[in-house]
């Protein structure tokens, strides 16, 4: 099978497919490391709502991809920034994308970001004000039994002053949570509102105070999800948790080496790549835990240039590619995404997630993505 895909000149050539579809592979009920899919909405492109107005979300797709995800005994790390939490889905949606979910596969591993994006940073004058958002959506999230991931707050960068401001507001919502949750680290390469999160700049300070917050609340926390694009930075916070709490890895640029891991330890994992890559994922834990880290290796290795190209800067739209990939592989019958962001990438990112997708095997019915191209390149008048 070949296709004509344009390169970055627009000049066109024949590409012929050259990937086998990984196999559907079905994890263990306690698998060697705990993996989470941050998973992406589907939006429905027949509601008369704006692009930049609330959320039309379809929600018999969402949900079937869901059920795809938990199918292969994947955890689903719900309303998180994969689903456009903050950039297209809002507060009231993301609850009712919690609750559906939870209505839908009770018993499936899933994880709920509990953030504070009810309020406009702008507005915001006070940590009082960013206690009570946190806890707002906390009961709402537990109200309907789901655990929580603790998302960075853009209010809070806003007001805290010091490491003591993030220590007091984590500490406050940390004891209205029923159940251990995972804190989320995340960097400003994928929000930039986030910049200066724990009260500083610098690495190696907000390390002390995010150690600090995991030792003052230990027996409410599960782990910790760090979302920096920086394996050396993972590896040394790894190193220095207390026992008993986990690691998530967020890096969609090592996250073979750091699911690995080495001889002081591993990282479990919480990735928004883990939804296009939910099958390679699925495959190469499985392999994990037989044993054959050699296999897990042959997996997961070819598909970091394909993870690299969709989180390429600006990071924040990586979301782009991933429903791209969502839509070649018929997990829906379009490709529009909330606030209109299939425009945020251009065309050769397309041609080239294609190719590097197939190169890996993660397409997984190669007739229809190479229909679903053309039509794509068709509309760029290509």
């Amino acid at each position: 099978m070949k296709i004509a895909l344009p390169d970055e000149t627009g000049r066109k050539e024949d590409y012929f497919l050259t990937g086998k579809p990984l196999p559907h592979t079905v994890l263990p009920p306690d698998p060697v490391r705990v993996v989470y899919s941050a998973a992406h909405v589907v939006a429905d492109p027949f509601a008369a709502t704006d692009p930049s107005g609330q959320a039309a979300i379809d929600w018999d797709r969402t949900l079937a991809f869901r059920h795809y995800l938990a199918g292969m005994g994947l955890g689903i790390a719900e309303a998180m920034d994969t689903a456009q939490r903050g950039m297209g889905l809002d507060w009231s949606r993301s609850l009712e994308l919690i609750r559906r979910t939870k209505a839908d596969l009770p018993d499936a591993l899933v994880g709920n970001g509990c953030g504070t994006d009810q309020l406009d940073p702008r507005d915001v004058t006070s940590i009082e004000q960013v206690e009570d958002a946190y806890l707002e959506q906390a009961e709402a999230i537990q109200a309907v039994g789901g655990r929580i991931i603790l998302m960075a707050s853009r209010a809070l960068v806003q007001v805290a002053k010091t490491p003591q401001d993030y220590q007091r507001v984590y500490r406050t919502v940390l004891a209205a949570c029923d159940q251990p949750v995972i804190l989320h680290w995340l960097g400003e390469m994928f929000d930039p509102a986030l910049k200066g999160y724990w009260g500083t700049d610098d690495f190696t300070t907000a390390l002390e105070t995010v150690l600090a917050i995991i030792e003052e609340n230990r027996p409410r926390i599960d782990g910790i999800k760090i979302s920096l694009l920086d394996k050396e930075k993972e590896i040394l916070l790894r190193r220095r948790l207390p026992a008993g709490v986990r690691m998530y890895t967020g890096d969609d640029f090592n996250y073979p080496e750091l699911i690995q891991g080495d001889a002081q330890g591993f990282s479990h994992a919480l990735l928004g790549i883990f939804d296009p890559l939910a099958v390679a994922a699925a495959h190469a834990v499985n392999r994990l835990g037989e044993g054959d880290i050699t296999a897990f290796r042959a997996i997961l290795d070819p598909t970091v240039p394909l993870a690299r190209m969709i989180f390429r800067a600006p990071t924040q739209y990586y979301k782009t590619g991933v429903v791209f990939l969502a839509w070649l592989n018929g997990f829906q019958e379009h490709f529009i995404m909330l606030n209109g962001a299939q425009a945020m990438r251009p065309l050769p990112y397309f041609s080239g997630i294609f190719r590097l997708a197939d190169g890996c095997g993660l397409l997984r019915e190669p007739e229809l993505a190479i229909s679903r191209m053309e039509t794509l390149l068709a509309l760029y008048g290509a």
